[in-house]
Formats: structure tokens, C-alpha cells, sequence
């Protein structure tokens, strides 16, 4: 990865992104989504991981995740003892078919470098092994800002999770949310994202840290009213957009 003149600060909230080259899709199924979600757990660890021998605690993940919407385990039961190593706290997050999104806290010197690094060297490899290619998988740097203070903090909440918008009302950051009851309903429903576990649903609990957006955002039900206020009422509550990343 190229030297960076940002540098991160411990203790600092940053929002990533991290682009495929070219604007490619880099999630291309279901498989691909889980295997990145995945990376996203386990490379965030200063540990050596293995992903090989992880495969089958992956496919028990995705057993677990599609049970817990019948009313049996949990994501999370199979994390009950978190032995990484960790470089950051991650907060949340939403995979779109070309970028993901992350919203994290530095905990350890280069922290945030190096988990960016794994991550994208590791799915990285995956896909072009799984799709028969070469090169770069990624932009050759991640993009972030620093989130300053709490009012930003809330804005790039609703802003990471409203990006899958775009995947059920293309434009509507030109035209604006046509039918916000859907938005509300797709959002709560979009697998590959953070929000679930915010609003009370289980979805990849053990995936990120969530106590302390949530106390900011006034639990679950903050979270789900701030989420859809901004939905109905687009742009009122929009008003740190150098976060947002677009």
C-alpha cells in the first residue's frame, strides 16, 4: 500500500471507503458479500489468520445467519469468546457491489493501515482466485475522513446506512426518496449492513462494536427513528456532507 501523508490518531473515529479499481463490482453474490463481511471480522487482528482454516467456521456463520431468521441461533453464538488481537473498533458497516463502508476507532498505532491492508490483500486474493484474474483488486488507497464531534458522528450513521438507497430507487440523490416507506423497509431488511443490529435484529452481531453509538444515538429505537426521519425528510439532518464520502 502506498505511503500515506494521513495519519490516524488512536482513539480517533474515521469513516472508510475502500473502492474496487475502476469502479468493478467486487461483491458479486451472496457468497462474496458473506466472504467479505467475514474479512472484515477476521482481519482485524494483529494475529496471523489463516483464512483456509476458517472455512468451515465461515460456512457455520452462514448456516447460523440464515437460522436466526427462523427463530433459532445466533451469528453471534459462534464468537462467544473474542480472542483477536484487534486494530480497531468497528462500528459499523455497509458492503455496496463495488465499495464497502466502514465507520471505526483506531485502538492501536497504525491500526487502521494495517487493517486496511489485510483486508484488502486478503479479499483481494480471494476474488481473483475465485474469478480467475490478476491485478489489483482495489483502489490503490482507502478513502477517510476524520469524524470530528458527535453531530458528525450521527450524520455518517444515517449516511453509511442509507447508501443501499441507491440499489432500490436509483437517482434519488438527484430526484429525492419517492416512497420512503419502502426505503425504510428495504434498509431495515439490506443483509450486507450494520443497521440491523442497531435496530434490534439480528443479523452479524459479533461483526461490530456497538455500545458506544448506541448510547450516542439513544439506543435502538433512536437509531431506527433517526434513520427514518432522515428517509422521510430528506437532507434536514444532512449537514456535515465533506463525511459522507460519495
Amino acid at each position: 500500500m502506498p505511503y500515506r501523508k494521513q495519519q490516524f490518531v488512536n482513539g480517533e473515529i474515521y469513516h472508510i471507503v475502500l473502492r474496487g479499481i475502476d469502479g468493478n463490482v467486487i461483491f458479486r453474490n451472496t457468497d462474496d458479500y458473506y466472504r467479505g463481511i467475514f474479512s472484515i471480522y477476521e482481519f482485524n487482528n494483529a494475529k496471523s489468520v489463516t483464512i483456509r482454516e476458517r472455512r468451515k467456521v465461515r460456512a457455520k456463520i452462514k448456516e447460523l445467519s440464515r437460522e436466526d431468521n427462523r427463530g433459532r441461533a445466533s451469528v453471534a453464538d459462534d464468537f462467544s469468546v473474542d480472542q483477536r488481537d484487534k486494530f480497531i473498533e468497528l462500528f459499523t458497516f455497509c458492503f455496496m457491489p463495488n465499495h464497502p463502508h466502514l465507520l471505526l476507532r483506531q485502538v492501536n498505532d497504525g491500526g487502521i493501515t494495517k487493517f486496511m491492508s489485510k483486508f484488502g490483500t486478503g479479499y483481494g486474493g480471494y476474488f481473483n482466485r475465485k474469478y480467475h484474474r490478476k491485478g489489483y483488486v482495489f483502489e490503490d488507497r482507502f478513502h477517510a475522513v476524520h469524524i470530528k464531534n458527535e453531530e458528525q458522528l450521527k450524520t455518517v450513521f444515517v449516511y453509511i446506512h442509507a447508501n443501499p438507497i441507491s440499489l432500490v430507487q436509483p437517482g434519488w440523490k438527484e430526484k429525492g426518496i419517492e416512497d420512503p416507506e419502502k426505503v425504510i423497509e428495504f434498509l431495515e431488511n439490506y443483509k450486507w449492513s450494520s443497521y440491523a443490529d442497531y435496530i434490534g435484529k439480528k443479523n452479524f452481531l459479533s461483526v461490530t462494536d456497538r455500545d458506544f453509538i448506541l448510547k450516542i444515538m439513544g439506543g435502538e429505537k433512536g437509531c431506527k427513528e433517526f434513520v427514518e426521519y432522515w428517509v422521510r425528510y430528506k437532507g434536514e439532518i444532512r449537514e456535515f456532507p465533506e463525511v459522507c464520502l460519495d
